[in-house]
């Protein structure tokens, strides 16, 4: 299941995320501004479990059922 979760539906917003996860990790190891490592995870959770908004945006469904 998680190896699946891991390597299946991987879109550029994903990708992205992960850039910036580890652009974040890179910068807080650079700068010893260890705050940065925060937000790094934050992206970096996202990415594992394919959270957040994907390429079609973070609208709601639109069902109407009156």
């Amino acid at each position: 299941m998680m190896k699946q979760l891991l390597f299946t539906n991987w879109h550029l917003m994903r990708i992205i995320r992960l850039a910036f996860a580890l652009f974040l990790f890179y910068n807080a190891y650079e700068t010893h501004e260890w705050f940065f490592i925060i937000f790094g995870v934050f992206f970096l959770v996202q990415v594992i479990f394919n959270m957040g908004c994907g390429p079609k945006g973070c609208s709601l469904p639109n069902n109407k059922n009156s």
